[in-house]
């Protein structure tokens, strides 16, 4: 698309954007006993779901084109009230809630907010986004039953279809998941926000995320496919976006800690304080976490702090500022080939291997409300952070450290920017509309450098150039980017049931890698004899238009259909283009990545008994970059080669069906039990490649990596009273990590092959008793040995096994 038709484009939105006044309901709620205002209160459409929540003040407004409404007013303090009304132009509507005569129990505290209200998929319109049309899946962390102080991943996205999950990291401290063919490493095929900000090292010249927030202080996660690239960036998964908990509304001061013990030495603290007073809120958390691994030469210590500060200026305006930081050093034991891991899958032969990170992010965010119809926020926030390996990385994984010079990557991450959105209601022909349209200015000026470290054992990470002038890979790179970027997308709603929302994004994309390699001649004997540098000065500028339209037809609460396609895009990173790895090589003529994803699906709530999302996707890429064979041309020495293979297609059916048996059953409110079955059936191949007429085995009609052909995660949840607990069974099946479909079984080098396929059994329960809550569980309940991933460099390289059998225990106090 040329810019000439983005111009066009973008006019055809504004010329519709003229705006017409719809019905406002509005009122304040407060407490029958005390009169006093009451926050937070959330006011439903019964049909629909959430319309608003009362500020400081008690007060509310929401508008409506429906004539007759039946409204719910929800808070955990108090009991619900319902109410039908029929509107009339600027209806006002007071309500006073009554106290709840008692404490709920855990089930029933849990229950009341499933059975009253599904908050599994994201509204239409939330705040300053749009997400009709588009497929969205909502993970709602406070009610999990998942292994939180390990950030246990398997259990916490157990509902997600079809993610495909990297499981070798036992204290959760990073999060790798991807999907329809996504590689899951460091979750750097999705945009990672937090609370609508970037936390990932440089969103296009390393989107990887070495940073994921400590589950114990979510309050929930935001996932929203492919469609996702017109308002979030360009990856292909889309968006995942964590919501961090907010402060308490109606308390000055609200305490928890949470302490965890658990096998391998683990040991954990999650300590939160948070509350509100008059226009100041407040929350913060510190987490601590250490252990041992369940692997030889493995170790962890990890401390993470948050604070949020927000000032409700008036009933309009609100600033918000988040500072975020995490500190950990972990020791790695490093990959196997595949005969180690037959023979013992959890021992280890790298007593030397380390990997530190400092992460500090910051954000500071104003939102205003114009009018009854429009919304704006600024986001300013930024990333100032570093990330540091160390280790013998032979790719003859069976080979013990012979000890000397260790391989040293340090990396410097240091990005500013800022997201501006603005969205407004409308009438168009007497139809109403929601137009919103943003921008993104985002610079980055990041550094890399490789080089020999230290010969000794602990985590020394101070370059040792001066004792290895010789060592055989030393470079130092800058790599500066530039962003710019325009969004808009528009709901036109033909009917109360149809939406049609197009939308488009315009990106101007600069990056650059400044930097020099050394080079070093040897003789015979391998003797240096002369040393060299090689220079790099990479610029690479460009701009493009993507465009997506998605449509919605609600035909009842029980019944949506909707649809999606939009162009996806994926720009070469720097760490594509600059480390030298012993496991593989790169093609120096590396290129952007592009294609497009599409989603077809029906979903809906009957009457709380069922709750399903079902769905068909597509996803088409060009260009995609895979690992091959390095005997092919140009021929390299090293065993793979990191290049663009071709064209590939992937397609899939994914679902997830929920059943509150409770409900169906007809059983009383001290109980809660569910039955959920979430599946994803992904058959793809590559439809053409560089290398038909070649010697290398990447042939068209390979499958795709990292795509197993069965993904089903199900579970069963109890309760009863204040006792909760969890069964979940996964199972996946095989599935490859490279282009040529190399089988594995290859003992010298063990980065590609075969990730056999695998299933593994969860438990967990918790009980809570006045102001203390006691959970515990055993994750991989079966003791089964597996592993989830094939790592090329950092922490294997090769085969890097999951966690065994273990056990963990939680005791959490309230103020």
């Amino acid at each position: 698309m040329t810019l000439k038709d983005f111009k066009l484009f973008t006019g055809l939105f504004l010329l519709t954007s003229i705006a017409f006044a719809q019905t406002k309901i509005s009122g304040t709620v407060t407490s029958e006993i005390s009169s006093e205002p009451l926050k937070g209160v959330e006011v439903y459409n019964k049909e629909t779901g959430l319309l608003a929540k009362t500020n400081a003040l008690g007060y509310y407004e929401f508008e409506t084109e429906k004539e007759d409404l039946t409204l719910v007013y929800f808070s955990y303090e108090f009991e619900a009230f319902e109410r039908k009304i029929t509107t009339v132009e600027n209806t006002v509507i007071n309500i006073e809630l009554k106290p709840l005569a008692q404490t709920l129990s855990e089930v029933e505290l849990t229950a009341r907010k499933a059975k009253v209200f599904s908050l599994s998929r994201l509204k239409d319109v939330e705040e300053t986004a749009i997400y009709a049309g588009k497929k969205t899946e909502v993970v709602l962390v406070e009610q999990s039953m998942a292994n939180l102080a390990s950030n246990n991943a398997r259990q916490l996205y157990s509902q997600v279809s079809g993610l495909n999950i990297y499981q070798n990291d036992d204290a959760g401290l990073q999060l790798n998941i991807g999907g329809r063919g996504l590689d899951p490493n460091r979750t750097a095929s999705f945009n990672t926000r937090q609370n609508g900000y970037d936390i990932s090292a440089d969103v296009l010249g390393y989107p990887e995320s070495y940073y994921t927030p400590a589950a114990e202080g979510l309050k929930e996660v935001q996932i929203i496919r492919g469609a996702a690239s017109l308002q979030y960036g360009t990856q292909f998964g889309g968006l995942v976006n964590f919501k961090m908990k907010e402060p308490n509304p109606n308390k000055s001061f609200k305490f928890i800690t949470r302490n965890t013990t658990g096998s391998n030495g683990l040991y954990t603290n999650f300590t939160s304080i948070g509350g509100t007073k008059n226009k100041l809120s407040y929350y913060g958390f510190f987490n601590y976490k250490k252990g041992d691994g369940f692997r030889p030469n493995s170790n962890f210590e990890s401390k993470n702090g948050y604070a949020h500060m927000g000032y409700q200026f008036n009933d309009d305006t609100k600033l918000t500022g988040e500072v975020t930081y995490l500190r950990y050093l972990a020791k790695q034991a490093g990959g196997l080939n595949d005969r180690q891991f037959q023979e013992n899958p959890y021992q280890s032969n790298r007593p030397r291997n380390w990997f530190q990170v400092d992460w500090l992010l910051y954000n500071l965010k104003l939102s205003h409300k114009f009018s009854e119809n429009t919304n704006f926020t600024f986001n300013a926030f930024g990333l100032d952070a570093n990330r540091k390996a160390l280790g013998y990385r032979n790719r003859r994984v069976d080979i013990p450290d012979p000890g000397g010079a260790r391989d040293l990557i340090d990396s410097d991450f240091n990005n500013y920017g800022f997201e501006t959105r603005l969205l407004t209601k409308y009438k168009v022909c007497n139809k109403k509309a929601t137009f919103l349209i943003g921008g993104k200015f985002y610079k980055a000026e990041n550094s890399y450098s490789q080089g020999p470290g230290s010969a000794g054992s602990d985590p020394d990470f101070s370059p040792a150039t001066e004792d290895y002038p010789f060592y055989p890979t030393q470079s130092e790179y800058d790599n500066p980017n530039l962003n710019l970027a325009a969004f808009s997308e528009n709901i036109f709603y033909i009917n109360d049931k149809l939406s049609i929302t197009p939308g488009v994004r315009f990106e101007y994309i600069k990056t650059a890698s400044i930097g020099v390699r050394q080079t070093f001649n040897f003789d015979g004997a391998g003797n240096p004899i002369d040393a060299g540098s090689e220079s790099q000065d990479i610029e690479n500028e460009r701009s493009f238009v993507l465009l997506g339209v998605g449509t919605s037809y609600k035909a009842s609460n029980a019944l949506e259909f909707y649809g999606n396609i939009s162009q996806n895009y994926r720009s070469v990173t720097f760490g594509d283009l600059n480390i030298v790895n012993p496991s593989n090589a790169v093609d120096p003529d590396l290129k952007d990545e592009s294609g497009f994803t599409a989603d077809l699906g029906v979903r809906g709530d009957i009457n709380q008994y069922v709750s399903y999302d079902a769905n068909v996707f597509a996803l088409l890429y060009k260009d995609r970059i895979g690992l091959i064979d390095a005997t092919i041309p140009p021929i390299n020495s090293i065993g793979k080669l990191r290049v663009n293979v071709g064209n590939a297609k992937i397609f899939g059916i994914e679902s997830l069906i929920d059943f509150n048996l409770k409900k169906i059953l007809n059983m009383n409110n001290k109980f809660r039990t569910n039955v959920f079955i979430n599946s994803s059936f992904v058959t793809s191949e590559y439809t053409s490649t560089r290398f038909d007429n070649t010697s290398s085995d990447v042939r068209v009609g390979n499958k795709v990596e990292f795509i197993p052909d069965v993904n089903i995660k199900t579970g069963l949840q109890f309760g009863y009273n204040n006792f909760l607990s969890n069964i979940q069974y996964t199972y996946l099946t095989s599935q490859f990590t490279d282009a040529g479909n190399d089988p594995g079984g290859d003992n010298l080098n063990s980065i590609v092959g075969i990730i056999p396929g695998y299933d593994v059994l969860d438990f967990s329960m918790s009980y809570k008793y006045k102001r203390f809550k006691l959970e515990t569980g055993v994750n991989n309940l079966l003791d089964k040995a597996y592993f989830t991933r094939r790592a090329a460099g950092y922490p294997g390289p090769g085969i890097i096994p999951s966690a065994n059998r273990n056990f963990y225990t939680t005791l959490q106090v309230e103020f």
